[in-house]
């Protein structure tokens, strides 16, 4: 490979880092300053909720074409690539992904008692409020994350790093920038930017097969929900190996982890298969045209 390739190569991963970032924090722009405006005027009332939903509909539309200008219409529209999918590749989409939020829990758990590092400081703002608020804005929490993210990393991102590298390379680029993107909020611990890798990659590879970013948004709205209520309030509480030893629930919690992501990787191998039937990557295909003239 020579230097102007590798070169070429790392402006377009840049290109795609800048772009995945910028659109994953459309989301965090709006709900951010929103929700401490809220905290002070009518802290009450979740007013911020119904606000930051007409926000990100307004930001998904534009992300998909729609607006100003026209002519750039056709690029953000694939780009986000916000296509409906056959339902036989939903339901598979959505059972790969079930099953990989399982195993994913299991290792949370596993990578809390193995580091210690673990909890999500977000959580203080709802602790602090009455439920009636707390509620609403846990669930807005686990859309905007989801709806931008998605947008960003496996829309935006991946997209544009799979019209310049093979799909591996494009799922693993956008799943690393994925982990980056968490780390000044929950953190660079490496284990941490080890498990959401791992997250991107569950993701990435779901728009990858499916090329569209809407079959993950359910599972990762579902895994939002999850982490919020079932798994992060409960970390403080957990102990380390090192210090207490490994109990049954802990490896009752590896073997969740191990069992469950196999099972997860065999929908995954369905979901392709069924795919197949369908189209096989199109969006790669104009780069390998490119290459082949």
């Amino acid at each position: 490979m020579s230097i102007n390739t590798i070169l070429v190569r790392m402006k377009g991963f840049g290109f795609a880092a800048v772009a995945s970032f910028a659109v994953a924090a459309l989301g965090s722009l709006t709900w951010g300053p929103l929700l401490v405006a809220n905290s002070r005027i009518l802290p009450s009332i979740p007013w911020a909720v119904a606000t930051e939903g007409a926000a990100l509909f307004v930001i998904w539309r534009y992300l998909g074409g729609a607006g100003w200008p026209r002519r750039t219409s056709s690029g953000r529209r694939q780009l986000l690539r916000g296509r409906g999918v056959p339902a036989s590749q939903f339901a598979w989409a959505g059972i790969a992904g079930a099953l990989s939020l399982i195993a994913l829990a299991g290792l949370w758990i596993v990578l809390v008692r193995l580091t210690g590092a673990g909890g999500n400081p977000t959580l203080s703002f709802v602790s602090a409020n009455p439920l009636w608020v707390a509620v609403p804005v846990i669930l807005t929490a686990s859309l905007v994350s989801p709806l931008s993210e998605e947008a960003g990393f496996r829309g935006y991102g991946q997209v544009l790093l799979e019209r310049r590298f093979s799909p591996v390379i494009a799922v693993a680029g956008s799943s690393l920038l994925f982990a980056l993107y968490h780390g000044p909020t929950q953190g660079f611990a490496p284990s941490k930017v080890a498990f959401y890798f791992i997250v991107g990659v569950v993701f990435g590879v779901t728009a990858l097969i499916t090329r569209s970013t809407l079959p993950a948004l359910p599972v990762h709205i579902a895994g939002d929900l999850l982490f919020f209520v079932v798994i992060w309030p409960h970390d403080a509480g957990r102990s380390l190996v090192w210090t207490h030893g490994a109990d049954m629930n802990f490896w009752l919690n590896f073997a969740q982890a191990l069992v469950f992501g196999a099972l997860a990787a065999i929908a995954f191998v369905k979901l392709r298969a069924v795919s197949r039937s369908r189209v096989a990557f199109p969006a790669t295909a104009p780069a390998t045209r490119a290459r082949a003239g």
